[in-house]
């Protein structure tokens, strides 16, 4: 295969992969001038691909809607790399759904060489993992993708919400940014109706639509920073602080950030937190292995010395 015919089918590539993609992008991208650019869309288009290209700001090159490439040839390692990701979405939870999944590493595996997709099911029958899978909150991947465009061309959304007490609303939001952790999709933004920054599960939303008013993200604002913070501040049954022997670096590897904020203190740092039951913190504290003297609530001292007593039962307890 000749140079430029590499490099019309990577631009081909490109396109399936970015649509909406500049002139100087794909002149950047492929090592070429514009002009050249053109002349490879134009032989794309005498082949009967039909690439379009667009004017204005939101202009570039792109292949007509719907229209649908045959499967992508892949080398060994963007074949594994793509089964490895769609194994470890399950483990994580990423919740878009064991048929989609399923059928996704279907498709794949049908278009592999014989020997690549031998040695793909090889690994995928022996693979291992050392945390258990996560039972990730099932949502409407479309809501995702609405979300997602609408945070990166600063759109207001209008959503349906239903609330942790099975209450459903409707309201104005600024979607900056979305983000997994633990198992669940959020998206973190200004509620117009409740007046502040909020986070929202995805899992709770029923409907998404995407309106034309813009708006403006705060500078540097921290969507997966948010989602943390926010889950460090439900209001669990108790407030919690406790002064902690270690550093300030040393509690907040131990201890995440969606548990409690960790600040110095005079002899080592400060946990604030909040919890709902209070027997389940005397038995986190006293694993972290460090000294430490609780501030409140009291009945947090009284948790940790029953959890005391026990132990130096169990110590005394022998075989038989």
């Amino acid at each position: 295969m000749s140079q430029s015919t590499g490099r019309v089918l990577a631009l081909l590539e490109v396109l399936q992969a970015q649509p909406g993609i500049t002139g100087p992008q794909l002149a950047e991208r492929l090592g070429i001038d514009e002009r050249t650019v053109r002349r490879y869309a134009a032989a794309l288009a005498d082949l009967g691909l039909p690439v379009r290209a667009e004017r204005g700001r939101y202009g570039g090159y792109r292949l007509a809607p719907g229209y649908r490439l045959p499967p992508l040839m892949l080398g060994d390692d963007e074949a594994v790399a793509v089964v490895l990701g769609l194994l470890a979405a399950e483990r994580l939870g990423l919740g878009i759904g064991t048929a989609a999944r399923a059928s996704a590493l279907a498709k794949i595996e049908r278009v592999l060489p014989a020997v690549l997709r031998e040695r793909v099911q090889a690994v995928r029958e022996t693979l291992g993992f050392t945390q258990p899978a996560r039972a990730g909150g099932l949502f409407d991947v479309r809501h995702l993708l609405s979300l997602g465009e609408a945070a990166r061309d600063r759109r207001r959304v209008t959503l349906t919400y239903r609330s942790w007490r099975g209450e459903d609303s409707e309201r104005d939001f600024d979607p900056y940014g979305v983000v997994f952790h633990a198992g669940r999709w959020y998206a973190s933004g200004f509620d117009h109706r409740r007046g502040e920054l909020r986070t929202l599960r995805l899992d709770r939303i029923g409907s998404v639509s995407v309106g034309e008013t813009r708006f403006e993200a705060p500078a540097a604002f921290d969507a997966a920073g948010h989602v943390v913070a926010g889950l460090a501040a439900v209001p669990y049954r108790h407030e919690v602080e406790v002064l902690l022997r270690a550093t300030p670096d040393e509690v907040r590897r131990r201890v995440p950030a969606t548990v409690g904020t960790v600040t110095p203190a005079d002899f080592g740092a400060r946990l604030a937190c909040r919890a709902e039951h209070l027997d389940g913190m005397a038995r986190m504290l006293a694993g972290l292995g460090w000294d430490f003297t609780v501030v409140c609530p009291d009945a947090l001292r009284d948790e940790v010395a029953k959890l005391g007593r026990r132990l130096v039962a169990l110590a005394d307890t022998v075989p038989g």
